[in-house]
Protein backbone atom coordinates (compact mmCIF):
# COMPACT_ATOMS: atom_id res chain seq x y z
CA UNK A 1 0.00 0.00 0.00
CA UNK A 2 1.56 3.06 -0.55
CA UNK A 3 2.07 5.64 2.19
CA UNK A 4 0.41 8.80 2.80
CA UNK A 5 -0.52 11.88 4.76
CA UNK A 6 -3.46 11.33 6.42
CA UNK A 7 -3.89 14.77 7.79
CA UNK A 8 -3.29 16.67 4.09
CA UNK A 9 -5.45 13.75 2.68
CA UNK A 10 -8.48 14.41 5.62
CA UNK A 11 -8.16 18.36 4.55
CA UNK A 12 -8.01 17.83 0.77
CA UNK A 13 -11.10 15.33 0.61
CA UNK A 14 -12.96 17.11 2.85
CA UNK A 15 -11.81 20.30 0.94
CA UNK A 16 -13.62 18.77 -2.43
CA UNK A 17 -16.60 17.29 -0.66
CA UNK A 18 -17.20 21.48 0.37
CA UNK A 19 -16.89 22.67 -3.07
CA UNK A 20 -19.09 19.75 -4.34
CA UNK A 21 -21.71 20.34 -2.52
CA UNK A 22 -21.79 24.17 -2.75
CA UNK A 23 -22.04 23.26 -6.53
CA UNK A 24 -18.64 24.52 -7.88
CA UNK A 25 -17.37 20.94 -9.43
CA UNK A 26 -14.48 22.77 -11.50
CA UNK A 27 -13.03 23.34 -7.74
CA UNK A 28 -14.47 20.31 -7.14
CA UNK A 29 -12.35 18.84 -9.79
CA UNK A 30 -9.31 20.00 -9.18
CA UNK A 31 -9.85 19.55 -5.21
CA UNK A 32 -10.17 15.45 -5.93
CA UNK A 33 -6.85 15.78 -8.27
CA UNK A 34 -5.39 16.56 -4.94
CA UNK A 35 -6.79 14.06 -3.20
CA UNK A 36 -5.51 11.48 -5.78
CA UNK A 37 -2.21 13.19 -5.66
CA UNK A 38 -1.72 12.84 -2.18
CA UNK A 39 -3.55 9.02 -2.19
CA UNK A 40 -2.61 7.18 -5.69
CA UNK A 41 -5.13 4.08 -4.02
CA UNK A 42 -7.76 6.30 -3.53
CA UNK A 43 -9.30 4.65 -0.34
CA UNK A 44 -11.20 7.90 -0.28
CA UNK A 45 -12.93 7.00 -3.92
CA UNK A 46 -11.98 10.52 -5.37
CA UNK A 47 -12.11 8.73 -8.98
CA UNK A 48 -15.46 7.90 -9.18
CA UNK A 49 -17.13 10.66 -7.51
CA UNK A 50 -15.14 12.68 -9.85
CA UNK A 51 -17.12 10.68 -12.64
CA UNK A 52 -19.90 10.91 -10.73
CA UNK A 53 -20.05 14.95 -11.12
CA UNK A 54 -19.03 14.63 -14.92
CA UNK A 55 -15.84 15.89 -14.27
CA UNK A 56 -13.55 12.91 -15.04
CA UNK A 57 -13.66 9.54 -16.79
CA UNK A 58 -15.72 6.62 -15.47
CA UNK A 59 -13.53 4.06 -14.49
CA UNK A 60 -13.44 0.32 -15.04
CA UNK A 61 -14.22 -0.62 -11.21
CA UNK A 62 -14.63 1.13 -7.91
CA UNK A 63 -10.96 1.32 -6.40
CA UNK A 64 -9.75 -1.67 -4.09
CA UNK A 65 -8.73 0.39 -1.40
CA UNK A 66 -11.54 2.71 -1.57
CA UNK A 67 -14.31 -0.40 -1.28
CA UNK A 68 -12.20 -1.72 1.58
CA UNK A 69 -12.36 0.63 3.64
CA UNK A 70 -15.49 1.61 3.40
CA UNK A 71 -16.96 -1.91 4.45
CA UNK A 72 -14.07 -2.15 6.80
CA UNK A 73 -15.49 1.04 8.40
CA UNK A 74 -19.02 0.44 8.19
CA UNK A 75 -18.68 -3.31 9.00
CA UNK A 76 -20.10 -3.22 12.87
CA UNK A 77 -23.46 -1.59 11.90
CA UNK A 78 -23.71 -2.15 8.30
CA UNK A 79 -26.95 -4.90 8.60
CA UNK A 80 -28.70 -1.77 10.44
CA UNK A 81 -27.42 0.55 7.70
CA UNK A 82 -28.34 -1.45 4.83
CA UNK A 83 -31.77 -3.41 6.20
CA UNK A 84 -33.05 -0.90 8.60
CA UNK A 85 -32.56 2.21 7.17
CA UNK A 86 -31.87 2.07 3.47
CA UNK A 87 -34.32 -0.60 2.87
CA UNK A 88 -31.92 -3.31 1.55
CA UNK A 89 -34.23 -6.54 0.93
CA UNK A 90 -32.44 -7.93 -2.43
CA UNK A 91 -31.93 -11.23 -0.92
CA UNK A 92 -35.02 -12.02 0.23
CA UNK A 93 -36.15 -10.93 -3.33
CA UNK A 94 -33.64 -13.46 -4.59
CA UNK A 95 -35.31 -16.36 -2.58
CA UNK A 96 -38.67 -15.15 -3.79
CA UNK A 97 -37.50 -15.27 -7.09
CA UNK A 98 -35.44 -18.79 -6.95
CA UNK A 99 -38.65 -20.34 -5.31
CA UNK A 100 -41.26 -18.80 -8.26
CA UNK A 101 -38.88 -20.22 -10.77
CA UNK A 102 -38.51 -23.59 -9.17
CA UNK A 103 -40.14 -23.97 -5.96
CA UNK A 104 -38.43 -27.35 -4.81
CA UNK A 105 -35.35 -25.72 -5.68
CA UNK A 106 -32.09 -26.73 -4.01
CA UNK A 107 -28.26 -26.04 -4.44
CA UNK A 108 -24.97 -28.97 -3.58
CA UNK A 109 -22.47 -25.46 -3.36
CA UNK A 110 -22.87 -21.69 -3.31
CA UNK A 111 -20.77 -19.20 -4.02
CA UNK A 112 -21.47 -16.12 -2.61
CA UNK A 113 -19.67 -13.12 -4.09
CA UNK A 114 -19.48 -9.75 -2.45
CA UNK A 115 -21.01 -11.81 0.52
CA UNK A 116 -20.70 -8.84 3.20
CA UNK A 117 -21.80 -9.70 6.79
CA UNK A 118 -23.91 -12.71 5.14
CA UNK A 119 -27.37 -11.58 4.19
CA UNK A 120 -27.63 -13.83 0.66
CA UNK A 121 -26.53 -16.85 3.38
CA UNK A 122 -29.09 -15.95 5.97
CA UNK A 123 -31.70 -15.54 3.04
CA UNK A 124 -30.84 -19.01 1.33
CA UNK A 125 -29.71 -20.03 4.27
CA UNK A 126 -31.65 -23.20 3.37
CA UNK A 127 -31.53 -23.89 -0.13
CA UNK A 128 -27.48 -24.88 -0.43
CA UNK A 129 -25.72 -27.83 1.14
CA UNK A 130 -22.35 -26.00 1.27
CA UNK A 131 -21.86 -22.30 1.00
CA UNK A 132 -18.65 -20.63 0.56
CA UNK A 133 -18.20 -16.39 1.06
CA UNK A 134 -15.87 -14.06 -0.41
CA UNK A 135 -15.92 -10.63 0.39
CA UNK A 136 -12.75 -7.75 0.07
CA UNK A 137 -13.44 -6.27 3.60
CA UNK A 138 -11.96 -8.49 6.42
CA UNK A 139 -13.81 -6.78 9.17
CA UNK A 140 -17.21 -8.15 6.70
CA UNK A 141 -15.94 -11.54 6.89
CA UNK A 142 -15.03 -11.59 10.25
CA UNK A 143 -19.24 -10.57 11.59
CA UNK A 144 -19.77 -13.62 8.87
CA UNK A 145 -17.64 -16.09 10.43
CA UNK A 146 -19.21 -14.99 13.70
CA UNK A 147 -22.92 -15.40 12.38
CA UNK A 148 -21.45 -19.07 11.32
CA UNK A 149 -23.79 -19.27 7.89
CA UNK A 150 -20.82 -20.35 5.61
CA UNK A 151 -18.52 -23.47 5.36
CA UNK A 152 -15.86 -21.86 4.33
CA UNK A 153 -15.02 -17.29 4.23
CA UNK A 154 -11.99 -15.95 2.20
CA UNK A 155 -11.02 -12.88 2.16
CA UNK A 156 -10.42 -11.29 -1.40
CA UNK A 157 -11.48 -9.07 -4.16
CA UNK A 158 -14.15 -11.22 -6.42
CA UNK A 159 -12.15 -11.44 -9.94
CA UNK A 160 -8.82 -12.00 -8.34
CA UNK A 161 -10.55 -14.85 -6.28
CA UNK A 162 -12.07 -15.86 -9.25
CA UNK A 163 -9.23 -15.90 -11.32
CA UNK A 164 -7.32 -17.93 -8.59
CA UNK A 165 -10.10 -20.39 -7.13
CA UNK A 166 -9.44 -24.38 -7.54
CA UNK A 167 -11.36 -27.17 -6.23
CA UNK A 168 -15.12 -28.05 -7.28
CA UNK A 169 -17.41 -25.86 -9.39
CA UNK A 170 -20.35 -23.77 -7.79
CA UNK A 171 -23.97 -24.72 -8.61
CA UNK A 172 -25.11 -21.33 -7.25
CA UNK A 173 -23.25 -18.48 -7.53
CA UNK A 174 -24.53 -15.01 -6.00
CA UNK A 175 -23.63 -11.15 -6.11
CA UNK A 176 -26.07 -9.24 -4.54
CA UNK A 177 -24.92 -5.78 -4.74
CA UNK A 178 -21.55 -6.29 -6.26
CA UNK A 179 -21.99 -4.51 -9.62
CA UNK A 180 -22.29 -1.09 -8.57
CA UNK A 181 -19.13 -1.04 -7.64
CA UNK A 182 -17.53 -2.17 -10.81
CA UNK A 183 -17.90 -0.91 -14.04
CA UNK A 184 -16.44 -2.91 -16.72
CA UNK A 185 -18.03 -6.45 -16.16
CA UNK A 186 -16.26 -8.93 -18.61
CA UNK A 187 -13.19 -10.40 -16.48
CA UNK A 188 -16.13 -10.67 -13.52
CA UNK A 189 -18.89 -12.57 -15.86
CA UNK A 190 -15.86 -14.81 -17.35
CA UNK A 191 -14.80 -15.99 -13.95
CA UNK A 192 -18.20 -16.94 -12.95
CA UNK A 193 -18.68 -19.13 -15.77
CA UNK A 194 -15.37 -20.42 -15.41
CA UNK A 195 -16.13 -21.52 -12.52
CA UNK A 196 -19.85 -22.51 -12.72
CA UNK A 197 -21.46 -26.09 -13.35
CA UNK A 198 -22.74 -27.18 -16.57
CA UNK A 199 -26.65 -25.88 -16.12
CA UNK A 200 -25.47 -23.99 -12.75
CA UNK A 201 -27.44 -20.95 -11.65
CA UNK A 202 -25.89 -17.28 -11.57
CA UNK A 203 -28.12 -15.12 -9.55
CA UNK A 204 -27.25 -10.97 -9.19
CA UNK A 205 -28.56 -7.64 -9.03
CA UNK A 206 -27.38 -4.59 -10.30
CA UNK A 207 -28.60 -0.63 -10.69
CA UNK A 208 -29.63 1.17 -13.46
CA UNK A 209 -30.50 4.63 -14.60
CA UNK A 210 -32.71 5.53 -17.93
CA UNK A 211 -31.48 5.41 -21.33
CA UNK A 212 -31.11 9.14 -21.68
CA UNK A 213 -28.53 8.81 -18.80
CA UNK A 214 -26.52 5.78 -20.48
CA UNK A 215 -26.58 7.61 -23.52
CA UNK A 216 -24.93 5.28 -25.72
CA UNK A 217 -22.84 3.72 -22.74
CA UNK A 218 -22.55 0.35 -21.21
CA UNK A 219 -22.04 1.86 -17.64
CA UNK A 220 -21.85 4.90 -16.27
CA UNK A 221 -21.76 6.58 -11.97
CA UNK A 222 -24.07 7.31 -11.22
CA UNK A 223 -25.53 9.96 -8.62
CA UNK A 224 -23.97 8.37 -5.32
CA UNK A 225 -21.55 6.99 -6.66
CA UNK A 226 -22.34 3.82 -7.61
CA UNK A 227 -22.01 2.06 -10.81
CA UNK A 228 -25.32 1.73 -12.76
CA UNK A 229 -25.63 -1.20 -16.20
CA UNK A 230 -27.10 -1.12 -19.06
CA UNK A 231 -29.83 -4.30 -19.08
CA UNK A 232 -28.29 -4.52 -22.38
CA UNK A 233 -24.57 -4.69 -21.56
CA UNK A 234 -25.29 -7.42 -18.71
CA UNK A 235 -27.74 -9.18 -21.12
CA UNK A 236 -24.06 -9.04 -23.81
CA UNK A 237 -22.05 -10.30 -21.09
CA UNK A 238 -24.15 -13.46 -20.23
CA UNK A 239 -24.36 -14.40 -24.16
CA UNK A 240 -20.17 -13.82 -24.38
CA UNK A 241 -19.66 -16.06 -21.20
CA UNK A 242 -22.03 -18.61 -22.14
CA UNK A 243 -24.89 -17.89 -20.08
CA UNK A 244 -28.69 -17.62 -20.56
CA UNK A 245 -30.93 -15.02 -18.81
CA UNK A 246 -34.00 -17.17 -17.16
CA UNK A 247 -35.61 -14.40 -15.10
CA UNK A 248 -35.08 -10.23 -14.96
CA UNK A 249 -37.23 -8.33 -12.44
CA UNK A 250 -37.34 -4.41 -12.06
CA UNK A 251 -36.59 -4.37 -8.33
CA UNK A 252 -35.76 -0.96 -5.98
CA UNK A 253 -32.15 -1.65 -5.05
CA UNK A 254 -32.66 0.41 -1.36
CA UNK A 255 -33.35 3.91 -1.06
CA UNK A 256 -31.25 6.80 -0.67
CA UNK A 257 -31.47 10.37 0.36
CA UNK A 258 -35.61 9.32 0.55
CA UNK A 259 -35.10 8.09 -3.43
CA UNK A 260 -36.00 4.75 -4.81
CA UNK A 261 -32.62 2.95 -6.70
CA UNK A 262 -33.58 1.57 -9.42
CA UNK A 263 -32.24 -1.66 -10.66
CA UNK A 264 -32.45 -4.96 -12.04
CA UNK A 265 -32.43 -8.99 -10.36
CA UNK A 266 -31.88 -11.31 -12.66
CA UNK A 267 -31.22 -15.57 -13.28
CA UNK A 268 -29.31 -16.61 -15.32
CA UNK A 269 -27.68 -20.33 -16.50
CA UNK A 270 -24.56 -21.37 -17.13
CA UNK A 271 -25.67 -23.65 -20.89
CA UNK A 272 -24.51 -26.97 -21.55
CA UNK A 273 -21.77 -27.60 -23.30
Amino acid sequence: MTEFDEKALAKAYNRALKLEKAGDLDGAAKAYAEVLRIDPDDHGGAAVRLASIGRGQVPPKAPDAYVQTLFDQHAEMFDTILVDQLGYDVPLQLRDMLLEHDPSVHFTRMLDLGCGTGLSADALHDMADHKTGVDISENMVEIAYEKGDYDALFVGEAVRFLETAEGPAWDLIVATDVLPYMGELDAFFAGVARHLTSGGTFAFSSETLSDEAFNGRPFIVGPYQRFAHSAAYISQMLEKNGMERLECADIVVRQEQGQPVPGHLMLAVKRAL
